[in-house]
């Protein structure tokens, strides 16, 4: 290997796990003065694609590996490869763009009911974009309700009220377009509490916002009332679908009770949900909905005095490759209905199993009344959830550690439906429960961060941050 290629590793620290790689590759921090072979390179990223998909193959994964099925991958590699050069921001070269991503807000309009909107005003239609994920539609929706508001009530100090549960891209969203973001307790049941959310509301207040589900909790927030709620104040109601959007409609189908938080209530003017999660779609896709044209119209971007012409963009990115779009069309023409609604009854069968068996663990109890997405806490004071975590991490098993209270989460995704995984979780579960009940140190792994009450917030933050810049070291 040539000498310039090579970077001696650095010493072990707190982040060390995240380099595995600089002992056994070239670390490059400039340009080898050759090029590489093509056939080399491959085969360097195919082993290490290969060393990290066997991690959540096993469906000891929660949550980030929806479909998990190669041959869907490799469809959708085929089909993004045939895009993949294409800029979506020169229309004029690709009007496919066009075809694909107006087709894909079509699809999801009419599956998130979509056709309930006209059939109250016949002059309305649910319209919406494609986005790079999640966070950037909500935070597309914080920027249509925040210039909204300046136009029709001239609100120059936004603020908008939600649950304290709701995504941290709400935060972010405040964060980067001045909006005030009053984030209320939740109620007992762990649901938005909507009396406290009509105490916080103010002549300032642009729109509210809710999750269906909630990340923490697997919980749909009771959308019904707030729904009510922003008609009471004529304001707007964001409908967070990004996790279970693309999942509760199908499980609704099989007859499972799932509280409405679609466009079938008239208070909610705006919905985000991912196709790259549970539309099995490829990472950096998702849609964002309004519940009409002239929403949709504040969150775009243009500019008439700039010498390199005229320009404008619907979303906060510029260029983006035409692969994204193309992908996520093939993978829900390739599914279709039947093929959502037998991945739902698959994982609805996988997470009843789980959920029946957490019951059986008198020690341990669900948090809410969940559907796929299901967090456990203990009942005994004396029980730390989170060595019960270290436990089964040293099964295999990746969990989501949760906060206030303390807890973990599992989210079922299609990996976890292969035989026999739901009751090896079940059984691990039991043993991870004898196993926190006498520990090997006082202190437990997983619980360093989430669970560490008499950590100053800022010395979290200095971590956090430090983490982020470690994922640039090379």
């Amino acid at each position: 290997m040539p000498e310039e290629t090579r970077r001696d590793a650095k010493p072990g620290g707190i982040f060390s796990e995240m380099h595995p790689y600089r002992e056994d590759t070239p670390t490059y921090t400039a340009l080898p003065k050759r090029a590489r072979d093509r056939s080399e390179i491959l085969r360097e990223l195919r082993r290490i694609a290969r060393q990290e998909d066997l991690r959540w193959e096993s469906g000891r994964i929660s949550g980030s590996y929806y479909h998990g099925g190669k041959e869907h991958y490799a469809f959708l590699n085929e089909v993004f490869g045939l895009f993949s050069h294409v800029n979506l921001l020169q229309r004029d070269m690709c009007p496919s763009g066009t075809k694909l991503e107006a087709e894909i807000v079509s699809m999801v309009a009419k599956m998130l009911h979509g056709d309930a909107v006209r059939g109250r005003d016949p002059q309305t239609e649910v319209c919406g974009a494609i986005t790079s994920g999640g966070s950037e539609s909500i935070m597309l929706a914080m920027l249509a309700y925040r210039e909204w508001a300046r136009r029709e009530k001239g609100i120059r100090t936004p603020e908008m009220v939600v649950p304290e549960t709701i995504h941290p891209a709400f935060s972010k969203g405040a964060h980067y377009f001045g909006i005030a973001l009053i984030q209320v307790p939740v109620g007992a049941d762990f649901r938005a509490d909507v009396d406290a959310m009509r105490a916080a509301v103010t002549k300032n207040t642009i729109a509210l916002a809710g999750s269906a589900a909630n990340y923490p909790h697997g919980l749909i927030d009771p959308f019904e009332r707030l729904s009510n709620l922003a008609l009471e104040h004529g304001i707007g109601l964001h409908a967070d679908g990004c996790l279970g959007g693309f999942l509760l409609p199908w499980i609704e189908k099989l007859g499972y009770e799932v509280a409405p938080f679609d466009f079938r209530l008239p208070g909610v003017t705006s919905i985000s949900c991912d196709t790259h999660k549970f539309g099995y779609g490829l990472k950096g896709a998702s849609v964002v909905l309004y519940r009409n044209r002239v929403l949709r119209r504040d969150m775009y971007f243009s500019m008439t005095t700039w010498p390199g012409g005229l320009y404008a963009s619907p979303t906060m990115a510029g260029s983006r490759s035409a692969g994204i779009a193309a992908s996520t069309w093939a993978a829900m023409l390739s599914l279709g209905e039947e093929g959502y609604l037998d991945a739902a009854r698959r994982i609805m069968r996988a997470a009843d199993m789980i959920q029946a068996g957490i019951g059986e663990i008198p020690e341990l109890e669900i948090i809410g009344r969940p559907t796929f997405c299901i967090a456990i806490r203990s009942q005994e004071p004396a029980l730390d959830i989170f060595h019960v975590n270290d436990f089964l991490a040293s099964r295999g098993w990746r969990l989501n550690g949760l906060q206030r209270p303390p807890g973990i989460h599992i989210c079922v995704t299609l990996p976890q439906t292969l035989p026999g995984v739901p009751e090896a979780f079940v059984e691990d579960l039991k043993e991870g429960v004898a196993y926190a009940k006498a520990p090997p140190q006082p202190t437990a792994r997983s619980g360093a961060l989430y669970g560490g009450a008499s950590v100053p917030v800022g010395a979290i933050q200095q971590i956090l941050h430090a983490w982020l810049d470690e994922t640039y070291e090379p």
